[in-house]
């Protein structure tokens, strides 16, 4: 966001949800999400001016520069509505599956001048780099495998078969393009990545055990017993 004088804003914080973050001001013209399953042709928007230099061509700016520090790309996403437009880039090490506030301070300066110098949107946002944290977002059919045996909330774009849009169970894995999952209710159940609106692990002890040492601070209520 710039200021009267044109001056940019911009300060570090840390949200209870995402351990580590750091915030700078930049630019955006509407509100989109991209996530599981939303992939090239298909975004899903929100407001009536969303906008096609979207989430995907927003992705297409911020990946490489993540790829440049060597960590992975796990969310570009837009969050915080109208209010409070922020652009959330979620990252990670692809050894210790998580940012340390070091990492995020060194990516945000990084994004922060890439994106203000490909300028790919007009009005004031922010900027979020943060870590996946504990109870991660599930975005890459490769996420599915990586956590198989912990519990999963799936929540799809459309009703299935069956007449559900929501599961939850242990992760069985992933076969071709289809992830299993062992449904409550239902046993091993095979749904099209492309079918996913979202995906997240559920917070247990098992969960907590794999890893540590991360916060559970600002994390969904721990279900006891799962181990």
């Amino acid at each position: 966001m710039h200021d009267a004088q044109g001056g940019k804003q911009s300060t570090l914080a840390r949200f209870p949800r995402l351990p580590y973050i750091s915030l700078i001001f930049l630019d955006i013209v509407t509100h989109v999400e991209a996530g599981p399953g939303v992939g090239a042709g298909a975004r899903k928007m929100c407001f009536w001016r969303a906008w096609l230099a979207d989430i995907a061509a927003l992705t297409r700016i911020i990946e490489p520069e993540v790829k440049a520090e060597g960590f992975d790309l796990v969310r570009v996403m837009m969050i915080g509505g109208k209010d409070d437009p922020t652009l959330q880039v979620m990252a990670e090490r692809p050894d210790t599956r998580q940012l340390d506030l070091a990492d995020c301070e060194r990516l945000s300066r990084r994004l922060s001048d890439v994106l203000d110098s490909a300028d790919p949107i007009e009005e004031a946002y922010r900027l979020e780099v943060s870590s996946p944290g504990i109870d991660r977002p599930l975005t890459r059919l490769k996420d599915f495998e990586d956590w198989k045996g912990h519990e999963a909330r799936l929540s799809l774009v459309e009703k299935q078969a069956d007449g559900r849009r929501d599961y939850r169970g242990a992760l069985i894995g992933v076969d071709g393009e289809e992830v299993v999952i062992d449904a409550a209710g239902l046993g091993p159940t095979r749904i099209p990545f492309a079918a996913l609106r979202s995906a997240k692990l559920v917070l247990t002890d098992r969960l907590i055990a794999a890893t540590a040492p991360l916060d559970t601070e600002g994390a969904d209520e721990i279900l006891e017993g799962q181990d």
